[in-house]
């Protein structure tokens, strides 16, 4: 996503608005290993709500590449 970065004087230049991720280790009770996952603060809600295993199984099942095997 792109926008513009305003100053005092209201010049208008070019900014990028980034996701905020985070790479972080979990770790998986129903394979017995450790993934390293590079993952937004909106998927950390999830996989506290969720789970790990069941996020993982519902973004194969969308078809995202996670490099995790399930």
């Amino acid at each position: 996503m792109s926008g513009h970065k305003v100053s005092h004087s209201n010049v208008k230049t070019k900014r990028r608005f980034l996701p905020n991720l985070f790479s972080k280790r979990f770790f998986i009770p129903e394979t017995g290993e450790w993934v390293k996952l590079k993952v937004s603060n909106y998927a950390l809600r999830i996989i506290d709500k969720k789970g790990l295993y069941e996020y993982l199984k519902e973004l194969k099942a969308k078809g995202v590449d996670t490099g995790v095997k399930i």
